[in-house]
C-alpha cells in the first residue's frame, strides 16, 4: 500500500537534490508511511513508527556517542531512513559515527548535496502514498466483485482457489483442519514440492487470529468456515510479507469457500468432495499422474508403488428389470458414497470414494504390493453390503470390481472395467458378494464392447425388422424374444415367464421367425439374436 524508500528516492525531487545513499542500502525496500521533518535529536518519541525522517542536521550534535544514540533511538521507533540535507551542518561529508550507526541499524541514511524543498519532498511522498492507497482500494474493490461473482455462481472450490492463484501470483492450498489437503493450485510452482509432507508441515503452523502471515515458513493462513463453524484453512505460500492485495484475496476467497460449503453442506461431505473431483479428473483424463499423485497423498490415500484396483457400487434397488436402470437419487448415493468409505476404513484400505455420475459410487483402492487382492476385496465387500444395510436409507448393492493395475496411468482402465462389470451385474444378480469380468461373461464382454459403432450396428441389424414390427403394430415380439433367450430356448419355461398360453406364445415365436427369416431351432441364430438383445439392453 505505501510506497518503499528506493521509490521516494526516485522522485524527481530527490533526484534534484542529489540524493546519495550512504548507509543501509539493504532496507531501501521498506514501506514510507509518512515523511516528516525534524531538526531535533530527541524526536524518537514523538514518531510512530514509518516514516521517513527530513533533517537538515543543523540542531544534531556533533559527539559520537549522541549520533549513534540518535540512530539507535530512530531504528527502535520505526523509521525507515533519514535524508540529511549537506548544506548548514554539514557541507561535505555526513560523521562517521552517524554513518556506522546507520549500517550497524541497516537504516537507509541518504544525503542530498543540493540545498532542497522539504515541503515540496513532503508533498511529493504524500502524493505517492494516496495514490497507492487508492490503487490499492480499488484494486480490493475488484478483487471483491470477482469472488463475489464466484460465490453467486455456486462455484467449486477448484475454481476460487484458481482465480486465488491467478490474482495472487501464489500457490494455495485448501486444508481441513485436520491437515487433509482438499485442493490446491500450484500457481506454477511444483505440486509435488507443494503438497509434500504437507500434514506434518501445517501442524507446525498455528495461531489465534483468523488470518495471520507465518514468516518462518511464509504461509498467509486464514481460516474458512462461519464462526463457531469453522471447518478449514486456506495457506497462501509467500516468501516475503504479503501486500495488503493478498491478504484481501486470502480473505475474501475463505468467504466464498465458507458460503459454498453452507450450500453444499447437505450434498456432499468435504472428504468426499475431494475424492470426488480427483475421481472426476483420472476418468476425463484432465490431469496429469504426477498432479493426482500428490493429491492423492495428501489426502491420505498413497498411489506411488502400490497396487490400483477401481470399484463400482451400484443401488440394485433402483434398478428395474426393463429398460434399463434408472438414475439413483443423489442423496442415495451420497449415503452410499459415505457407507463405502466408512467401510473401507473398517477394512482398513486406503481408498478414494466418491459420486463421479448418477447411478454409481466410485472407488479406487491402493494396496500395498504385499496384499492379497482377493482377502482384502472380499472383506471390503462384506463391509460395503454391511454398512449399505445400515445407511439412513438402506439399500441392496451390486459390487464390482475392475483389473488390478500398477500405475496410477492405468487406473482410469481398473475403474471404468469395474463400472462396465456393475451394469451387466445388475441384470443378472446372482447374491454374489461381489463381481469381476469373468463373472459376467457374455454380458460382460458386451458391456465392454458397447461403445463400439459395429455392435451397434450388429444389434441393429440382428434386431431392426422385429423392432419396426412391434412400433408399428404395438406388438411385443421382442419381449417375447427376449424371455426365449433368457430361458435358454424353453419354450414352456419362457411362455410362463411371459404369463401367457403356450399355445399364445408359440405363435409369437413363429411369427418371430417370419418377420427375422431365421429359425430359433438354430443354436447360432439364438446365440445372435441374444448378444444383440444384450447390446440394447445397454443402449
Amino acid at each position: 500500500m505505501y510506497p518503499t524508500v528506493s521509490d521516494v528516492l526516485a522522485l524527481p525531487v530527490i533526484q534534484q537534490g542529489r540524493a546519495t545513499v550512504v548507509a543501509g542500502a539493504g532496507g531501501l525496500d521498506r514501506p514510507v508511511r509518512w515523511v516528516h521533518i525534524a531538526e531535533i535529536a530527541d524526536i524518537a518519541p514523538l514518531l510512530r513508527g514509518g516514516e521517513l525522517v527530513l533533517t537538515t542536521g543543523i540542531a544534531l550534535p556533533d559527539d559520537p556517542a549522541a549520533l549513534t544514540r540518535y540512530v539507535g533511538e530512530l531504528a527502535r521507533a520505526g523509521v525507515v531512513g533519514v535524508v540529511v540535507e549537506l548544506v548548514r551542518h554539514w557541507s561535505r561529508e555526513l560523521p562517521a559515527a552517524l554513518v556506522a550507526a546507520a549500517e550497524e541499524h541497516a537504516l537507509p541514511l541518504v544525503t542530498l548535496s543540493r540545498e532542497t524543498r522539504f515541503v515540496a519532498v513532503t508533498e511529493a511522498v504524500v502524493g505517492l502514498i494516496v495514490e497507492a492507497q487508492v490503487a490499492e482500494l480499488r484494486a480490493a474493490e475488484r478483487v471483491h466483485e470477482t469472488f463475489t461473482a464466484l460465490t453467486v455462481a455456486g462455484a467449486e472450490p477448484a475454481e476460487v482457489l484458481r482465480e486465488v492463484a491467478r490474482a495472487s501470483g501464489l500457490p494455495v492450498v485448501l486444508e481441513t483442519l485436520g491437515h487433509d489437503v482438499l485442493a490446491y493450485d500450484a500457481a506454477g510452482a511444483d505440486p509435488g514440492e507443494l503438497v509434500a509432507d504437507w500434514a506434518a508441515r501445517s501442524r507446525a503452523v498455528t495461531g489465534t487470529a483468523r488470518t495471520s502471515y507465518h514468516a518462518d515458513t511464509g504461509w498467509l493462513v486464514t481460516v474458512v468456515g462461519a464462526r463457531g463453524n469453522d471447518w478449514g484453512r486456506l495457506v497462501l505460500v509467500c516468501r516475503g510479507e504479503p501486500a495488503h492485495r493478498q491478504v484481501v484475496i486470502a480473505e475474501r476467497a475463505a468467504s466464498a469457500l465458507a458460503v459454498h460449503r453452507l450450500v453444499a453442506r447437505d450434498r456432499e461431505g468435504l472428504e468426499r468432495h475431494a475424492h470426488r473431483t480427483l475421481l472426476t479428473e483420472l476418468l476425463a483424463s484432465s490431469t496429469t499422474p504426477a498432479d493426482l499423485t500428490a493429491r492423492s497423498s495428501a489426502l491420505g490415500v498413497p498411489l506411488q508403488r502400490r497396487h490400483l484396483l477401481g470399484v463400482s457400487v451400484r443401488p440394485s434397488a433402483v434398478a428395474s428389470a426393463r429398460p434399463a436402470p434408472t438414475m439413483a437419487t443423489q442423496e442415495v448415493l451420497r449415503d452410499l458414497a459415505e457407507a463405502t468409505a466408512l467401510a473401507a476404513r473398517r477394512a482398513r484400505v486406503a481408498a478414494l470414494v466418491g459420486v463421479v455420475d448418477d447411478i454409481s459410487v466410485r472407488a479406487l483402492l491402493s494396496l500395498t504390493p504385499q496384499a492379497d487382492a482377493a482377502t482384502v476385496v472380499r472383506r471390503l465387500a462384506k463391509e460395503i453390503h454391511q454398512a449399505a444395510a445400515t445407511a439412513p436409507k438402506a439399500l441392496p448393492v451390486v459390487i464390482a470390481v475392475g483389473t488390478t493395475v500398477e500405475s496410477v496411468s492405468e487406473a482410469r482402465r481398473s475403474l471404468v472395467e469395474a463400472a462396465h462389470v456393475a451394469k451387466a451385474a445388475l441384470r443378472t444378480p446372482d447374491g454374489r458378494p461381489y463381481h469381476r469380468l469373468d463373472d459376467v461373461r457374455l454380458r460382460g464382454l458386451v458391456h465392454l464392447l458397447a461403445d463400439d459403432d459395429r455392435v451397434t450396428a450388429f444389434a441393429s441389424r440382428e434386431l431392426g425388422p422385429l423392432l419396426a414390427r412391434d412400433a408399428a403394430h404395438a406388438s411385443r415380439l421382442l419381449e417375447a424374444l427376449r424371455h426365449f433367450c433368457e430361458h435358454g430356448g424353453n419354450k414352456s419355461a419362457a411362455a410362463s415367464a411371459a404369463h401367457m398360453s403356450r399355445t399364445a406364445y408359440y405363435q409369437q415365436l413363429s411369427r418371430i421367425e417370419q418377420v427375422l427369416g431365421v429359425s430359433l431351432d438354430d443354436p447360432e441364430s439364438v446365440l445372435s439374436l441374444h448378444v444383440a438383445l444384450l447390446v440394447t439392453e445397454i443402449g
